[in-house]
């Protein structure tokens, strides 16, 4: 079964680079009635309209549930609430401003009978949250994972330090089946998250090695380290190469240095 008992999924029509195919709006409703919209993607009227028409036919839309507020995920929800009059739940209002209400780690919502509990997930963003559905039936991961693709991880928002400790809670979770705001489900958590460890460490690897045959700026090091890659993606890599390099700096394995008008990085002695 791609998806739990209780869950429904919408993809919103915003397929690009960055979205694959589209986000992924899910609606989670138990046996009591009512729904719960978890991240309500673009602002597209039919795709917002059918949100709004299949929670109607589960009881009506109890709450708005955002994983973090890049525009993919939140920039439908206050059209949404206005046309279901139910609140925005979010992380922080510096994430979302648009948000009624916030949610801590550990606190809970009632999805017609469904209790889903938010968990802090910082990484890919500052205020991301994912949404364990109880019993650890599946867990909601916005951006932490994707069902296809990859994540990047952009300073300032992202944090690799952040973003390699929430994979590790989230394997920690034991969740049944993880669902992304991106692609398909993800059937085996545990291995889909190693990997995603192990991919990182060697990306790691991979640009100590390159610091290794002498100093070297941003764009120089994207070259060495994605030779694979194409040259139309190395301003996304570089993004995801600073993440990394910040996370090496902050644990004094690499230091930079400012020459002209771009930073010079090399091995920490």
């Amino acid at each position: 079964m791609e998806l739990p008992e209780g869950v429904e999924r919408i993809l919103a029509p915003n397929p690009s680079m960055m979205t694959g195919k589209g986000t992924n709006t899910y609606l989670v409703s138990g046996h009591a009635g009512g729904c719960v919209v978890i991240d309500p993607g673009p602002d597209d009227d039919s795709h917002l309209s059918a949100i709004a028409q299949r929670a109607d036919a589960l009881g009506g839309m109890r709450a708005i549930l955002i994983t973090h507020g890049h525009p993919d995920h939140v920039e439908g929800a206050s059209h949404l609430r206005d046309i279901a009059q139910a609140p925005i739940l979010a992380y922080s209002r510096q994430g979302s401003p648009v948000a009624d209400g916030t949610l801590l780690d550990g606190d809970t919502v009632d999805a017609g009978g469904i209790v889903l509990r938010a968990v802090y997930t910082p990484g890919h963003r500052f205020d991301h949250l994912c949404f364990l559905m109880q019993q650890r039936v599946a867990l909601f991961a916005g951006d932490l994972m994707a069902g296809e693709g990859t994540v990047v991880i952009a300073p300032p928002e992202g944090d690799l330090t952040a973003y390699m400790a929430s994979l590790e809670r989230v394997k920690a979770l034991e969740p049944g089946v993880i669902l992304p705001a991106h692609g398909p489900a993800i059937h085996e958590p545990a291995v889909a998250v190693d990997h995603y460890i192990a991919h990182r460490r060697e990306r790691e690897l991979q640009l100590l090695s390159a610091l290794a045959t002498g100093p070297a700026t941003l764009s120089v090091l994207v070259k060495r380290v994605y030779t694979d890659v194409d040259p139309a993606l190395h301003g996304m890599a570089a993004r995801s190469l600073t993440a990394h390099l910040l996370k090496l700096e902050r644990e004094g394995r690499v230091r930079a240095t400012n020459l002209a008008s771009e930073e010079v990085w090399t091995l920490a002695d």
